[in-house]
């Protein structure tokens, strides 16, 4: 049972989230025990199923239990295929364990969940524990055995083992043992055993009488191979009179799967083109920084860098040429980052970032920028072409830019791409106000409260497509100033803006009113109802009368709740019991909501259920490298998985060709919005459109 409780309990810490209830066993079908989701307990409990109970066909109907019992094959049985009508409710998937080396049954494990998570997969894990379960007891009931003398030493094992006298001197020392140790039988017999470590625990099991199980041990043999992983374990050897009389201990090689974990680990935080570490390592690697390794006086840099008109050689020389590039790239900017406090990191596509830390001054940072431009002017050699590629860098600093990683890397971004609008091939550093924008930005704060009274504002719509059916499904709106004197301006000149002095609260509920009274005016024309997706801000989500504020919109426009969808960043989610509470409340109210730009923060998947979100929105920052970089191909595939997985809809922004919609769809993310059907339009352009795909509704369907 040990064994049992010990993979049970890390099965249910792995699926923590899921209502699961385990039930084992014995071999006639009497419940040894439960554990796991105590409301699902109680229910069982309720019906009579408790601990001691023994099932039989005969009284229990058809249950899995007894099916496993009499078939020894892995058995589901769900809803409807139960005996009793108050199991109707539930998916069961049981499977028989049994000591492998003479098959005789043990009993079973039994997993019971409600009917909505049913799933198979829950039959093929719980197949997968059992097996581990089985090859433990073996293992067990042959360190047993191993405790006769005669019984332990076998030459043939792979196995290393050490038999030892009362005294701790070695007795037995098998050919495994010399391999992993370097030591020879004849050098080591009549001697205490020669790895310090493994001696350590011998004593003690000698002098207690204490068991050593799956210590993990990493050995380095003299004749100079690689490290070899192993698990130890020691147990005392008795006479008859249950005196301690010697030890045994033996080495189990894990090195494989010791590496095999080190890889995984190694490819989860670097990018396997170049070899350097990836978004997810640099991230955390700042974050940590911040928490731990700061002080009043630090500062240190963050670096974007970005290839310019890589796009333009990438098609012209093609994809694999291109990834060749990008591995002379990053030997480059390794070659002027050498110091073990300056990292360089790939982002994905053509995209590059570098910390230097422990600077003394900007200058310092400066001058690395410079010397990677210089390397630049060095001509790059691809597949018998030469040929001269420049590179565009930003630079912010810890902590006038920013003291989060969000903060210094949103604005070491902005820095790059001012430099991109600057000309390219040079560095530039992040400034505020940056030279030139000072007086069109005292004139955007100045006029944004006077925009909103004279209905300068505007909202355009872009379709969002079910990519099956080439239907219009939804529509994020999108707000526009239609400045008198600068022409129609996009978001990111004014949003920063509001944001900063407040006005984004009353932008914002405008924004929500003006796109459901929209909404309404198309099905009064007889469009067929959509979803009409609304951005909320920061500064909206956290004020206190959040609610009430959007009961008044919904009162005011008497738009159906079920057809709009609020979109929130993951950010706004970083207080989890105030979101839960917040998102609760618009979920009664009976809106959909949307994690917008997912993927770019930390949010724990865990959360998304308590959250009771209803779509993931992929950012088009992955969707835009998908066919070029590995690492957010891995991404999006795996955000699409894990969303279907946990019952959560799933939309991609930012679809701009063929190969990205192609990509989507065979990953099942059905649903997308981006360039490649529409840019966002004027309402009434969008109704045109509309018109023109015929979503008119006919009288009889009102």
């Amino acid at each position: 049972m040990s064994v049992i409780d010990f993979f049970v309990h890390r099965m249910l810490e792995l699926m923590k989230g899921l209502p699961l209830l385990i039930l084992i066993s014995d071999e006639n079908g009497c419940i040894l025990e439960m554990a796991g989701d105590e409301t699902i307990k109680s229910v069982v409990q309720q019906s009579g199923i408790r601990v001691g109970l023994i099932f039989s066909e005969r009284e229990a109907g058809t249950n899995s239990i007894n099916l496993v019992l009499d078939h020894r094959e892995p058995v589901q049985l769900v809803g409807g295929e139960h005996y009793y009508e108050f199991l109707g409710s539930s998916a069961c998937y049981s499977v028989p364990f049994q000591y492998a080396d003479i098959s005789n049954l043990l009993g079973t494990i039994t997993i019971m969940t409600t009917i909505d998570q049913h799933n198979p997969f829950l039959l093929a894990m719980l197949c997968t524990v059992v097996d581990s379960i089985e090859r433990e007891l073996l293992l067990k009931k042959q360190n047993r055995r191993l405790h006769i003398l005669n019984q332990v030493v076998i030459e043939t094992t792979r196995n290393g083992i050490i038999i030892t006298d009362r005294d701790g001197n070695v007795t037995e020392f098998n050919k495994f043992a010399e391999i992993l140790t370097g030591a020879k039988k004849q050098d080591v017999l009549h001697q205490p055993i020669p790895d310090a470590k493994a001696n350590d625990f011998i004593q003690e099991v000698l002098r207690t009488g204490k068991e050593y199980e799956d210590m993990e041990f990493i050995l380095r043999p003299r004749s100079g191979q690689d490290e070899l992983v192993y698990l130890f374990d020691a147990f005392p050897i008795r006479d008859g009179n249950q005196q301690i009389m010697g030890a045994f201990a033996q080495f189990r090689d894990i090195t494989e799967r010791y590496r095999t974990q080190k890889q995984i680990n190694y490819l989860a935080y670097h990018d396997d083109l170049t070899g350097l570490p990836n978004r997810r390592f640099f991230t955390g690697h700042i974050d940590k920084l911040l928490r731990h390794g700061v002080n009043d006086n630090s500062i240190f840099a963050v670096m974007f860098l970005d290839l310019d008109s890589f796009k333009k050689i990438n098609d012209t020389l093609g994809h694999n040429n291109g990834d060749v590039l990008l591995k002379l790239v990053a030997e480059r900017l390794k070659s002027c980052c050498r110091a073990a406090d300056q990292l360089v990191s790939r982002m994905g596509g053509d995209e590059f970032t570098i910390l230097l830390h422990n600077i003394a001054n900007q200058a310092e940072a400066i001058h690395v920028a410079e010397q990677i431009i210089k390397v630049f002017e060095k001509p790059f050699a691809v597949d018998g072409y030469e040929f001269y590629i420049t590179a565009s860098i930003g630079i912010a600093f810890y902590p006038q830019d920013g003291t989060n990683v969000e903060m210094l890397m949103k604005n070491a971004d902005i820095a790059l791409y001012r430099m991109k609008d600057d000309g390219k091939n040079n560095y530039n550093v992040f400034k505020p106000n940056p030279d030139g924008g000072g007086i069109e930005r005292l004139t955007l704060e100045n006029s944004i409260r006077k925009a909103l009274q004279l209905g300068e504002f505007e909202l355009h719509y872009q379709p969002q497509v079910d990519v099956l059916t080439g239907e219009v499904i939804g529509t994020e709106a999108l707000v526009r100033w239609n400045h008198p004197t600068l022409g129609l301006l996009p978001p990111a000149k004014f949003i920063p803006i509001a944001e900063e002095t407040g006005l984004i609260v009353s932008l914002g509920e405008w924004v929500l009113r003006t796109a459901c009274l929209q909404h309404q005016v198309w099905r009064e024309k007889g469009f067929a109802p959509m979803r009409v997706s609304v951005n909320l801000s920061s500064r909206q989500f956290s004020k206190h009368d959040l609610i009430e504020r959007i009961e008044e919109i919904l009162r005011e426009t008497r738009i159906d709740p079920r057809y709009l969808e609020l979109e929130i960043t993951e950010s706004m989610t970083m207080n989890v019991d105030g979101a839960i509470e917040v998102l609760g409340k618009l979920k009664e109210l009976g809106m959909q909501l949307c994690i917008d730009d997912f993927g770019t923060g930390y949010s724990n998947l865990y959360y998304l259920k308590l959250f009771s979100i209803d779509r993931l929105k992929i950012d088009r920052s992955f969707v835009r490298d998908i066919m070029t970089d590995t690492t957010d191909a891995d991404i999006v595939a795996t955000i699409i998985a894990m969303a279907h997985k946990l019952g959560i809809g799933v939309i991609a922004e930012g679809v701009e060709d063929r190969d990205q919609l192609d990509f989507l769809h065979s990953h099942s993310c059905h649903e997308v919005q981006g360039f490649y059907y529409h840019r966002p339009l004027p309402a009434a352009q969008f109704e045109r459109l509309l018109r023109k795909r015929g979503a008119m509704k006919t009288n009889s369907q009102r």
